[in-house]
Order: structure tokens, then sequence, then C-alpha cells
């Protein structure tokens, strides 16, 4: 064999041998981990628009990798979209199992859970919880006017329309209050989709209204339609509601627990309804899907009044005599009332 032809081969050779061992390097890099056998995990952020090159020297800056351009030159190649969102890693994880996280494992989700019959300030509390945004920040979501318009929310705020639910959120760009409020008021807007007054806003926050007064005077779901038309019933006979929660409401942090007779003279307060007839000005808390159905279609019967069991249920009456006779028996022990006092005090 010739000598060039010896040459040629031998540099052929060596680049094979080279080319092998730096795929070989290659396979090693992106398949062998910081730490084997770590146990320990940590929060990763991949922030919006963020591009390949820095999350890759924030994975060697916080140890999970250990070369940086190594890592963005294998994900080049890989071409896959990193997701915005945190994930949860380890340095136990091969860069290949990183890269792979980041492109398809689920982002860390954070809980939101409220009851039914939360304040739209008490719903603002849950989700300062949950570290996602601020309470501030979400009361003034729920109050741009132009945005709940765009919603079909014909109110001043979204105070009733906070659906009571378990949501799951990932941690959102700039803690936005936005993405959660959607959330909450599509889950509402599905909740009475099939209800009669789903298709005209003002007759929908009418019924909202009304829900939230039902979710607050029982906790018996089948006590519910009753209830609904109790106050359907005074509605139409002009009768004032004379709803307790209405004037606790109206309070608000000015509450001290003891709802006083100054508190049901006081025409100061626009959501007394023992003062000012008919609904009070808006909702008092987020009402549940029961409540919700029983505003939208109030039981039909002729009862006017309602007073609590010890046992938490209700009786209900069709005459003030009757109402406060139970209202002797369920309350006062048998006591009759002073000549100077009626049931409502």
């Amino acid at each position: 064999m010739k000598t060039w032809m010896k040459l040629a081969l031998g540099v052929a050779l060596a680049a094979v041998i080279a080319a092998a061992a730096g795929l070989y390097a290659a396979w090693r890099y992106v398949e062998t981990p910081v730490e084997p056998e770590s146990n320990a995990t940590t929060v990763f952020r991949v922030e919006t628009g963020e591009n390949l090159r820095g999350v890759s020297a924030k994975l060697e800056e916080q140890g999970l990798i250990r070369h940086a351009e190594a890592f963005r030159t294998y994900g080049r190649y890989r071409k896959l979209p990193l997701q915005a969102g945190e994930f949860e890693l380890s340095r136990s994880m091969s860069p290949r199992r990183i890269l792979e996280v980041l492109a398809f494992g689920k982002p860390i989700l954070y809980r939101l859970s409220f009851a039914e019959g939360l304040t739209m300030r008490e719903v603002a509390q849950a989700v300062n919880a949950t570290g996602l945004t601020t309470a501030e920040r979400f009361l003034a979501a729920c109050r741009d006017r132009d945005y709940l318009l765009s919603k079909g929310i014909n109110a001043t705020d979204a105070e009733g329309y906070l659906f009571p639910e378990t949501y799951f959120f990932a941690r959102i760009p700039d803690r936005s209050p936005y993405p959660i409020l959607d959330a909450l008021l599509e889950r509402f807007r599905t909740s009475v989709a099939d209800l009669p007054q789903a298709g005209d806003p003002a007759a929908l926050h009418r019924m909202v209204i009304l829900a939230s007064l039902v979710e607050k005077e029982t906790a018996i779901p089948a006590e519910r339609p009753a209830v609904a038309g109790v106050y359907a019933n005074r509605l139409r006979l002009g009768m004032l509601l004379q709803c307790d929660p209405t004037i606790i409401y109206g309070l608000g942090e000015n509450f001290d627990g003891n709802l006083r007779r100054s508190h049901l003279q006081d025409a100061s307060n626009p959501y007394n309804t023992y003062v000012h007839p008919g609904l009070p000005p808006g909702p008092i808390c987020s009402p549940g899907k029961a409540s919700l159905q029983a505003a939208s279609s109030p039981e039909e019967h002729e009862f006017l009044y309602f007073v609590a069991r010890p046992d938490g249920s209700h009786q209900f009456s069709r005459t003030l005599r009757e109402h406060t006779n139970a209202v002797i028996r369920h309350q006062r022990k048998g006591r009759p009332f002073p000549s100077d006092k009626s049931p409502g005090d």
C-alpha cells in the first residue's frame, strides 16, 4: 500500500475514533446526573419567553447540570420547546431527563380551595395564601368594571360570582390576578349556563343576590328552595326581607359578632333589609350551585317566615303569630317576649 494511502487511512481512522469518542462523551454527558444518589429536589422556574441560553445558565448556577454550553448544544439538537412555569428538578436527574421535564413535564400546581358562603374579601385572602398573587391585586381585578362587563357581568364588582370550588394553577407570570379570576368566573358561567336567567345579565345579577342570601341563611341543601321561596313571597308582597346576614355584610369589618337593635334600625347601611325594601344592592357572598338553583326557581309555598331550630334546621311559618310561637319554642326556650319586644328584636 502506498504511503499516501496509508496516511489517508490513518487520518480517516483517527477521525472515526475521534467522532466515536465525541459521541460517547456526549452520551455520557446527557445521561450522567450531577449526583446520581441525591434525593434532594429543588423548584426551578422558567420565565415566560426565557430562551435556552438563559435556562442553561440558571441550571448550571443551581448545580443541576455541569456545563451550560453543553446543555444548550444538546437542547438545540433536540429542538424541544421549553414550557414556562415551575418544575421540580433534582441533581439525580440526567441532563436528558431535565430537558424532557422542562419540555413535557407538568409544572408545579398551586391549590386554591374555598367553600360556599365566603365574601369576596375572604376569597381574596384564600388567593393570597397560595402565593400566586396578593389579596390587594385580586380585589382590584374583582373591581375592574370593564373586565367584568367583558365577562357579561353587570355589576360593580365580582362579589357573588367567585364560584366556590377547588382549583389548581401553575405559577402565573408577573403574579397577575386575572388568570385566577378568569377560572373562577368561567366556573360560575358553566354552573349557571342551564338556568333561565343565564342569558340576561340584569336578571342573573338579581338571582345571584337572592342566592347569596339563601346561602347565608341555611347550610341545609334541602331547605334552600324553601328559603328562596320565603324571600320570593316577601318580594312579591312588598314586605321587607329582614335578612340578618345582609346587615352583617354591610357592617363589614365593624361587625363584632353581636347584631344589635341599633344595627337593625340603621338606615345608613344600604344592606339593611330591615329598613330598605327589596333586594340589597348586591350579593353578600359566593353562593354554591344548590343556592343558585334554589334562587333561580324558588319553591312555591305560602311561608313568609322561618326561624332556626337548635339543630340548625328551620321551621317555616305562614303567619306572624305562627312565627312568634316558633321563636318562643326554638330560640327563647318557651319564654314569652316582654311587652316592648318583638320576634325580630
